[in-house]
């Protein structure tokens, strides 16, 4: 080999070298070498939500982000990949989240957070910022994340200290549930309006930042008696609504739907959207439609169902209303195209999950997925979310201050 080769030889060893030592560099850099921290923020926030809690096993960094309380935060108010769900229980140790997405559908079993003994007789009563609300009368609520597995058992006896009678059930009767966030303090309420055995009426109110039942110096409105048993409020722009089970109860339907707010701690009321006729409607129901409030009801004379959509908040001339051309169908969220998503029956009777385009008036079958029976079964719609609950929050900080102090 002459001089010249010998340099060329040499200098294509080099090169091999120096690829291969830039090669080895390159794996020995991680993500957070290659990607600043603000862009990996920025891509957490397009991941569904249900996917980040496998993400937080990639590194400590990835768990520490999203393990924070502020990006679980921002994600639930500003991520794009915001999901909605169907939270329904089979069985005391079975239950389902169906996302009703129109182009990506699915479903997922999650396991109720009942330990020991599971209860039969417990209702869902509704949901708030990824909790949903348990009951288990006349003994305890639950509040309880799926996502992260976190619960919360709140007990029933600051309402009935005493439980003198053989029958506890006859001692009070629960009349109407509430659960949502106070912004102003960073606390999650649970209202529960209740009657004593005399038929009197009262409002107790729980603070989960607290851990304590409050006193609400507030005045009941009435009459109570219109509302359903177990009636949990529909939560949104920062209070809690209910509306009566029966419309013929009220003396004036301008008043129809009832409201807690729950910065100011007052009841109000406003109006439905036009009175329907009694006698050719079923029992009316509230539902958060694209963030706006909905009133729904069967129409016997029709066999439709006939959705009212408030487009602006208090608003009464913004009531808009949609004819879905079956009988029994549930709103329960809306597509990312706007069209309405609910669940009814088929024409051979079967429950099934339908799209309804509002714009070419078309219903599509959403098939494969589990749907609970009857339709009006004890369930809620989710939004899922890595929120803790305040108290949650305390528990952690204080954990940390006392390893600190003990050196961990």
């Amino acid at each position: 080999m002459d001089k010249k080769q010998q340099l060329k030889h040499t200098g294509n060893k080099s090169k091999e070298h120096s690829a291969m030592e830039k090669k080895k560099n390159d794996k020995s850099k991680s993500i957070h070498d290659i990607l600043p921290l603000e862009l990996i923020h920025r891509i957490l926030l397009r991941v569904p939500i249900r996917h980040l809690a496998r993400l937080r096993c990639v590194s400590k960094l990835w768990c520490s982000l999203i393990s924070d309380p502020d990006f679980a935060e921002f994600h639930f108010h500003h991520s794009p990949a915001a999901t909605n769900a169907c939270f329904f229980i089979e069985n005391p140790t079975i239950a389902y989240l169906v996302y009703l997405d129109d182009n990506d559908a699915s479903q997922k079993e999650v396991r109720p957070p009942f330990k020991k003994n599971p209860p039969y007789d417990f209702a869902v009563l509704g949901s708030c910022r990824g909790f949903i609300l348990l009951d288990r009368h006349p003994h305890f609520v639950m509040v309880w994340n799926p996502l992260t597995g976190f619960s919360k058992r709140i007990s029933y006896s600051h309402i009935v200290p005493c439980r003198k009678y053989r029958d506890f059930r006859l001692t009070y009767s629960a009349r109407l549930h509430g659960f949502g966030y106070d912004a102003s303090q960073d606390d999650y309420l649970l209202l529960v309006a209740w009657s004593d055995c005399g038929g009197q009426y009262h409002l107790d109110c729980f603070s989960l930042r607290t851990n304590s039942w409050i006193n609400l110096d507030v005045a009941l409105p009435k009459p109570l008696g219109v509302f359903d048993s177990f009636s949990c409020g529909l939560f949104m722009n920062g209070a809690i609504h209910w509306l009566p089970f029966s419309l013929t109860a009220l003396t004036s339907y301008r008043d129809a739907i009832l409201i807690f707010d729950m910065k100011e701690r007052t009841f109000s009321r406003i109006p439905g959207p036009e009175q329907p006729i009694m006698s050719a409607c079923s029992y009316p129901r509230l539902a958060l439609l694209g963030g706006c409030l909905a009133l729904y009801y069967r129409n016997n004379d029709s066999c439709n169902t006939h959705i009212w959509v408030m487009k602006e908040y208090k608003v009464h001339s913004s009531w808009t209303l949609y004819q879905i051309p079956y009988k029994f169908f549930r709103p329960l969220c809306l597509s990312s195209n706007g069209d309405i998503i609910g669940r009814g029956y088929t024409s051979n009777y079967k429950v099934g999950y339908f799209i309804y385009n509002v714009r070419q008036d078309l219903l599509k079958h959403l098939k494969n997925l589990c749907c609970p029976l009857p339709i009006h079964q004890a369930d809620t719609m989710y939004t899922e979310s890595l929120l803790p609950l305040p108290s949650d929050i305390k528990d952690n900080d204080n954990k940390e201050k006392e390893e600190e102090e003990n050196g961990m």
